[in-house]
């Protein structure tokens, strides 16, 4: 018997490419990505900076992903509610952690997907690289873990704006700009005061400093377990979230 959480997720995913928009997302994340890396003069770009690594997308991708996370999410419950069909799959056998499990799973192998070309493009970093294979392997892993944790937090995010918001829109913009919150408003915050440890306290709450700390190619579990607890906060929130709107 399938499961109801692969059940939702199948259709999640489906739902997703079966209409424009889909691809549409994931091309804008690609070009935007390949422009500033390959085309774009400047610090991002890979061939001007003399060394082979994709330092520079890992650096764009968390602003891109403010954009990606919360397009691929912001239908997953908002548009059950609109057409009021939300009602009807929480009559099934299908508890709310299992519908915002399964589009959960399906927002993030989206976006997964997405960093798909990150992986070729380190092909051709390998290659580019003089000698041929002289990069930093581990960095690269390492920063590529960290974005598909970042990943994980933003589309527990975006499903938790899309179970608050009432339409597709609104869910865009409560999930991106939570999204920003977290990522730089507690570097904001810490930078108003001027004690060292406090600043570095604030600064701690927030996902950049984690995020960082991975993309230098060192996955600390502190830095794991954050993403991963961020997560199922959101998570937790959203299943609520549908439960009180039943």
């Amino acid at each position: 018997m399938t499961s109801p959480v692969l059940n939702i997720f199948g259709k999640e995913v489906r739902n997703f490419f079966t209409t424009p928009t889909g691809y549409i997302v994931l091309a804008v994340f690609f070009v935007g990505a390949a422009l500033f890396l390959w085309v774009f003069p400047g610090e991002y770009n890979v061939l001007d900076n003399g060394y082979a690594n994709l330092d520079g997308l890992f650096v764009l991708a968390p602003w891109l992903f403010l954009f990606l996370c919360p397009a691929v999410t912001m239908r997953t419950i908002a548009e059950e509610r609109q057409q009021g069909t939300l009602e009807l799959l929480l009559t099934r056998p299908l508890s709310a952690w299992q519908l915002v499990g399964g589009k959960f799973l399906a927002s993030w192998c989206v976006i997964a997907l997405a960093l798909v070309p990150a992986l070729l493009w380190f092909g051709a970093v390998y290659i580019m690289a003089e000698p041929i294979g002289n990069v930093d392997a581990g960095a690269f892993w390492g920063s590529y873990i960290g974005l598909l944790l970042l990943a994980a937090v933003y589309s527990a995010i975006g499903v938790f704006g899309s179970s608050v918001a009432g339409n597709q829109i609104s869910a865009f913009v409560v999930s991106a700009l939570i999204c920003f919150g977290l990522l730089y408003g507690f570097d904001l915050i810490g930078s108003l005061f001027d004690s060292g440890s406090l600043m570095l306290y604030l600064k701690n709450l927030g996902i950049d400093a984690h995020y960082r700390s991975m993309s230098r190619g060192v996955l600390d579990s502190r830095d794991v377990l954050y993403m991963i607890l961020l997560t199922g906060v959101f998570l937790t929130a959203a299943k609520m979230v549908v439960i009180q709107k039943r």
